[in-house]
């Protein structure tokens, strides 16, 4: 009886043993079949070929045209009609000096004109009367009724009253020149726009005090803006007006292509740069912004690209689906380079033959069977 139970403990645990392992087969089996299938994308074999040698550089949007404000008479700014964004235009009062010795000088000056005047009428009525006396002499004169002495006198008279208009009318010239300049200068009190514009920034605040030549704000004309991009000079002789370049404003999200409009001829001896000029005409643009341009050199060299929808960026990787001969998927991390229209340039991490996923990628999986 007890080896009956025995036996009957063994077969159990055969059994037991038996549907395990018939178990785990069949779960290798499932697991096996049961690959992800990834239909609907488009492969493509990269190539090694010539890519052109492009020099990226950046640079900073400024506005084609500027004003810098500064005064011509020292003072202190009593009135400051703008501030920075604030739209003028040319003529436009901007702000107002505190200038009382400018303005007193010409008040003096206006108030001299009116001397000068009142000199100039009493010369001429001392040279009227000179004048009637001397031809009352004269026929006296020939008349022989006065000497010629007397005669002589008149005549001395009369010249000296003409000579004291003369006088009187350079005096009076004088003295509306001189209230001219003293009223240029008191106009000096008034700061006006020189062009249209916007406010970009403002140097001084209400009543402090400024110099001759000081800088008290500056204005922009936003109807027109440039990129300065800085070139290194070692590429001054392989680019010129006119020569091409993709240019890219991260702030507006715009690459576009355009020319170089203007090279300034001269390099800065610190950063050992000049300066490339490329008008710009795209909507929203600020004066400050960053901006970048790929400059094309003339050469080639051979390199690898991919369209840019192959390419994945997964947090701080880079990477691609490759599919190999048997089509099946695995992951690539890459090193890229350049963008140049709608590919990118493959640094590491690819080779000749290799296939890559372009569309649809985000179906793939690791290890998906690729049809």
């Amino acid at each position: 009886m007890r080896n009956n139970g025995i036996f009957a403990v063994c077969l159990l645990t055969v059994a037991l043993s038996a549907a395990g392992c018939s178990q785990k087969h069949e779960a290798g089996t499932v697991e096996k079949t049961s690959a992800v299938v990834v239909k609907g994308t488009t492969l493509e074999t990269v190539k090694s070929a010539a890519v052109p040698d492009i020099l990226d550089v950046v640079g900073t949007v400024r506005a084609r045209t500027s004003a810098v404000v500064s005064t011509r008479i020292p003072g202190s700014i009593s009135v400051l009609r703008v501030r920075e964004g604030d739209r003028v235009k040319k003529g436009q009062i901007l702000a107002q000096l505190d200038a009382q010795e400018n303005q007193a000088t010409a008040a003096v000056a206006t108030a001299g004109i009116d001397e000068a005047r009142r000199g100039l009428d009493e010369a001429m009525s001392r040279k009227k009367l000179a004048d009637t006396t001397f031809d009352r002499y004269q026929n006296l004169f020939k008349e022989q009724a006065v000497s010629r002495q007397e005669f002589d006198v008149r005549q001395t008279e009369k010249d000296m009253a003409a000579q004291g208009v003369a006088r009187a009318e350079s005096r009076l010239k004088q003295a509306q020149e001189g209230a001219k300049a003293s009223t240029t200068m008191s106009d000096y009190t008034k700061i006006i726009a020189p062009i249209s514009g916007i406010v970009a920034s403002k140097q001084v605040d209400l009543g402090a005090t400024v110099f001759p030549g000081q800088p008290i704000m500056t204005i922009e004309d936003d109807g027109s803006y440039q990129l300065e991009l800085s070139l290194p000079e070692n590429i001054a002789t392989k680019v010129k007006p006119g020569s091409p370049l993709q240019v890219t404003l991260d702030a507006i999200g715009s690459t576009f292509t355009a020319k170089i409009a203007e090279i300034v001829p001269t390099a800065d001896p610190g950063s050992r740069t000049f300066i490339a000029k490329i008008v710009l005409n795209q909507k929203g643009l600020k004066s400050g912004m960053f901006g970048r341009g790929s400059v094309t050199l003339g050469t080639s060299v051979n390199g690898i690209t991919v369209p840019k929808k192959a390419v994945v960026d997964r947090g701080a990787l880079t990477l691609v689906w490759t599919v190999d001969k048997d089509s099946v998927a695995h992951m690539r991390i890459v090193k890229t380079g350049r963008q140049t229209g709608e590919r990118i340039e493959i640094l590491s991490g690819l080779s000749d033959g290799d296939r890559v996923v372009v569309t649809g990628v985000e179906k793939v999986t690791e290890a998906a069977k690729v049809e």
